[in-house]
């Protein structure tokens, strides 16, 4: 399996059609590789359909991969459990995801397989309530510290970033920045400009729950070049906290013309796009 294209290395999550394309062109030339290769494509396949919210052509995509996989496909098998999961998950149906998960968790673990161990726990902090969820992440990172696989340490980043929000979320602001100002430093030790830049608006966003506006706004001011629709989101509620409406409200039509553009947003917080546009004229 090692002389075979690492297939992985294709994906572009930010364009899961091309990604797709990508992984039908690499299924129709490697028609004799090993099952368990063959398998793994396929289950990116369906993630990548997945993502595109075509739920039920990656099921159909994953029943087929189920009916071959064997005590031979292993890495396959942890693979399928992970994509299905996700497609369950990702289609509102975290109670029924969260089995395959902790299947793909234990799996993967005896295999010695720990991106894949890792991976699974941080789907569960995804798909569990928040108290179990924050222990299954919190158990991810404690997997990616003990690990001496280079892979696993890339689950870093979205670790410090998935614990941060939870703590966010549990309103332990407090341990959030924690996570937050680990996450920062590890996306610039790593050189990705677009995560770090995620990243310290994470760090702005907590920092304004903590009522440090004014830290808040020099993160953001050093952002604001390359701001996209959340961080113009964020100086606008910064600037309104401080009482000045009119300077506010130029960030948040911003924000409100890039956002409202998200179908997940406008599906799942249509108030939050609603008082976007509100506030984008200048009044509460």
């Amino acid at each position: 399996m090692t002389d075979y294209f690492n297939f992985d290395s294709v994906w572009d999550y930010q364009q899961p059609a091309v990604s797709e394309q990508r992984f039908r062109d690499i299924l129709a030339t490697v028609k004799g590789a090993p099952a368990d290769y063959y398998l793994q494509v396929m289950t990116q396949l369906a993630r990548a359909q997945g993502i595109q919210g075509n739920f039920a052509l990656a099921r159909q995509t994953l029943n087929q991969v189920s009916y071959q996989l064997t005590p031979k496909t292993p890495l396959a098998r942890v693979r399928y459990l992970l994509e299905l999961g996700r497609v369950l998950n990702s289609s509102g149906q975290p109670a029924q995801a969260s089995p395959l998960f902790h299947e793909a968790f234990e799996l993967a673990a005896q295999l010695g397989e720990d991106y894949y161990a890792i991976d699974a726990a941080h789907m569960l902090g995804i798909s569990e309530p928040p108290d179990k969820g924050l222990a299954w992440n919190l158990k991810a990172l404690e997997f990616v510290e003990g690990s001496k696989q280079l892979q696993s340490q890339s689950w870093r980043g979205p670790l410090y970033n998935n614990i941060g929000w939870t703590y966010h979320d549990m309103g332990q602001y407090e341990q959030a920045l924690v996570m937050f100002q680990h996450g920062v430093e590890w996306r610039q030790g790593q050189g990705q400009e677009r995560a770090t830049i995620i990243a310290r608006y994470a760090v702005a966003r907590c920092l304004r729950s903590l009522k440090r506006i004014d830290a808040a706004l020099v993160i953001l001011r050093e952002l604001e070049p390359k701001a996209d629709g959340y961080v113009n989101e964020e100086l606008g509620e910064c600037l309104l906290l401080q009482g000045d409406t009119q300077a506010a409200a130029p960030y948040f039509a911003r924000a409100y013309q890039e956002l409202s553009q998200d179908t997940w947003l406008a599906t799942h917080e249509p108030q939050r796009l609603k008082r976007l546009q509100e506030l984008s004229q200048g009044s509460r």
